[in-house]
């Protein structure tokens, strides 16, 4: 089989979907001699997420949504045997974090879930559309929720 792929990336939204995406990145990794597989969550900072001009301290917030993801995180990961120095929770936009953590680590694949949206869904774009656009690398959307 082809050793295309070394080093996958890949970036999940931490729902029940994201089994299928991890699921379909492991299946590459096995066909492409058991390449590197690297799982990354972006968090949007709460000033984005809030309007930013509100004048409080979001912090301790911010430390709780990440608590959350890096639990959530570890429970959807447990059947997947991603090591720990392989899983990344970032902080903000998905899109050019991912970007970024790919070129960081030579990344050659991105994995990421897509809900396959037409029309003025796909215009407005989504953080996959996102991730696919500028992507430093190969990008597979994996098919994901009722739409499958």
């Amino acid at each position: 089989m082809s050793n295309e792929y070394k080093n996958i990336l890949v970036a999940i939204d931490l729902s029940e979907d994201s089994r299928l995406v991890l699921q379909r990145a492991k299946e590459i990794a096995a066909r492409n001699q058991q390449a590197k597989v690297s799982v990354v969550h972006t968090l949007e900072p709460l000033g984005f997420a809030y309007g930013g001009d509100i004048p409080m301290d979001l912090t301790s917030i911010q430390e709780q949504l990440d608590d959350h993801a890096r639990k959530r995180m570890d429970e959807l990961l447990g059947e997947f045997e991603i090591p720990e120095e392989n899983r990344h929770i970032l902080v903000g936009m998905p899109d050019s974090e991912t970007h970024r953590l790919a070129e960081e680590h030579q990344v050659d694949l991105i994995v990421v879930g897509s809900h396959g949206r037409h029309g003025l869904q796909l215009l407005l774009g989504s953080v996959s559309s996102g991730v696919l656009h500028g992507a430093p690398c190969d990008v597979l959307a994996v098919r994901v929720g009722k739409n499958k």
